[in-house]
């Protein structure tokens, strides 16, 4: 354990929870990226874990293309929300803990993880969880942001997440956006060991090259000066790219 305890009721402070088409977006890259590496017409036969799903519409976008998709998020009244607002037979949310979830061994074809890491109190227990229940095979969409980005996304704050955490806490509490600088992000490298367990798929290439199939258009638009510098990043300095989206599979014992 990292010392930092539980960040309990994230949606309160977070506006963006309650954003529905911001989350839908979201999920559609998500549901093109599987689509991509699975083949769109298996899609409906996979079971789908989302970590940290909060509000639930990521989830009940991913519902009408997946099999069956459970949703656990620590911050109870997000999950109660989800819970009322999105009713389908294939989808289901609940009150649980990234660091010990409460389902069996290699039981699920997915896992969602997107923008979670930085939030729980060991970003390493939770991929040893997330390890564990996916099935051989089977993949973590995992989205994450990079320690070494200009603009902090939950504060909005230069630098923040690169400045040592003890000044990082005095430049939140003098900009008067909180108390305690919370979320801790990890450089590539520090990403690239916290999934050493897995194969990693890097689809951030292609996506900024071609945002339109993975339906990123809305933060990357095609043929502008922005998709040109992501892309350009991507290809030939992908250590300084502000976030990575990346598929996780599990080896399957005995295949190379």
């Amino acid at each position: 354990m990292s010392g930092r305890g539980y960040q309990l009721g994230y949606s309160d402070q977070a506006a963006a929870m309650y954003d529905m088409e911001m989350r839908e977006r979201k999920a559609r890259t998500m549901v093109a990226v599987l689509a991509d590496h699975y083949g769109g017409e298996k899609l409906g036969a996979l079971a789908a874990l989302t970590v940290g799903g909060s509000t639930g519409a990521l989830d009940n976008h991913l519902a009408d293309h997946l099999g069956t998709v459970n949703s656990v998020d620590i911050d109870a009244p997000a999950v109660a929300y989800a819970q009322g607002a999105y009713r389908k037979p294939n989808l289901h949310f609940s009150v649980g803990d990234a660091m010990q979830l409460a389902f069996g061994d290699a039981c699920f074809d997915v896992v969602i993880c997107s923008q979670v890491y930085e939030h729980v109190p060991s970003a390493g227990r939770m991929m040893e969880q997330i390890f564990r229940v996916l099935k051989p095979g089977g993949t973590c969409y995992f989205a994450a942001n990079n320690r070494l980005m200009w603009n902090e996304p939950h504060y909005h704050l230069p630098l923040l997440s690169v400045i040592p955490r003890p000044l990082a806490h005095l430049y939140l509490r003098a900009a008067g956006r909180g108390s305690h600088y919370y979320e801790k992000h990890y450089s590539y490298w520090g990403l690239r060991r916290l999934t050493r367990r897995f194969v990693v798929h890097d689809y951030t290439a292609q996506i900024v090259s071609d945002p339109e199939r993975y339906g990123a258009e809305y933060m990357l638009r095609p043929g502008s000066s922005k998709a040109a510098i992501a892309a350009f990043m991507a290809r030939h300095m992908r250590w300084m790219m502000p976030g990575y989206i990346w598929l996780l599979e599990k080896p399957v014992a005995g295949r190379q």
